[in-house]
Formats: structure tokens, C-alpha cells, sequence
């Protein structure tokens, strides 16, 4: 029987992937109850294949012993497009199904700070607006205290 395939999902973060794995189902049931990988083989290695311009780099086995997990790729270059498959084996069962890629763009530190910048980019232009209009009531050209003299009316 083959292992496989999981399903993956892929999210950036800075400079880094978050790889969400669900381990696929098995067709194997124990009392009328549809049984788990994770309830027949306890324990099963994974491996995260990811894909970069430069061509496919295996990662190192991991091992899981649950049904839905999350890893995260670091130190990977910002604003870049990376993708993964992830295949699942098991100690007695070497056959398996790599998932399809899922690809994803890396944030870089603009992206990032986007809202923050935009935040502080509305705050200098209200002080800078308000500080104008000060000047303008100061110099009497907006929202005069006293009436104009007789001369000007």
C-alpha cells in the first residue's frame, strides 16, 4: 500500500515558510472506526522538499506522531518564491505519494512594516496639517476673532 498524499499548506512569514501537513487518511478500519496512520504505524517520518531557483533541496527526516503539524522553514531570502512537497513514510512502509507543491512568496521587512509606516506616514501629515493651520488662524487668514474694520466692510 502506498502512504500518501499529504495535504500542505503553505503561509510567509519573515524570511521563513510555515508548513502545515494533515497526513493522509487510510482506508483501514478497527471496529467500524476508520483508523488513522498515526493510530496504525505510531510514528512516521516525513521529509520536506523544497524548490528554489537554483533546483530541489531535501531537507532532513523529521518524525511526527500526529495527525495535523506545523514546521517552519527559516533563514530563507525575503520577497523570494519558494515551493514545497512533502512525502511520508513509515518504518514498515517505504511507498509513498509526495504531496503537490504549494508555492508561497516570502514577506520581506517592507511588507512587514507596511502598516506601520503608513500609521506614522498619517500621523506627520495631520501634525504637519494642523501646524499649517494654526499658522493660517495666528496670521488671522482663517476663522478671525475680531470682525474686519470698517475700511474692509
Amino acid at each position: 500500500a502506498f502512504l500518501g498524499p499529504p495535504k500542505v499548506n503553505v503561509s510567509s512569514c519573515l524570511n521563513c515558510i510555515n508548513v502545515t501537513i494533515k497526513l493522509p487518511t487510510s482506508y483501514f478500519r478497527r471496529d467500524g472506526k476508520l483508523l488513522s496512520l498515526i493510530d496504525i504505524y505510531e510514528e512516521l517520518d516525513y521529509v520536506i522538499t523544497l524548490k528554489t531557483l537554483d533546483g530541489e533541496h531535501k531537507r532532513r527526516h523529521e518524525k511526527t506522531t500526529e495527525d495535523i503539524f506545523s514546521t517552519v522553514i527559516e533563514e530563507l531570502y525575503p520577497n523570494r518564491n519558494y515551493c514545497v512537497s512533502v512525502t511520508v513514510t513509515a518504518s514498515l512502509n517505504k511507498n509513498s505519494i509526495p504531496s503537490a507543491w504549494k508555492c508561497v512568496i516570502t514577506d520581506s521587512v517592507a511588507q512587514e512594516d507596511y502598516h506601520t509606516v503608513a500609521v506614522a506616514g498619517a500621523m506627520c501629515f495631520l501634525l504637519l496639517l494642523g501646524g499649517a493651520l494654526k499658522c493660517m488662524h495666528a496670521g488671522g487668514y482663517i476663522l478671525r476673532n475680531s470682525p474686519l474694520p470698517r475700511t474692509l466692510v
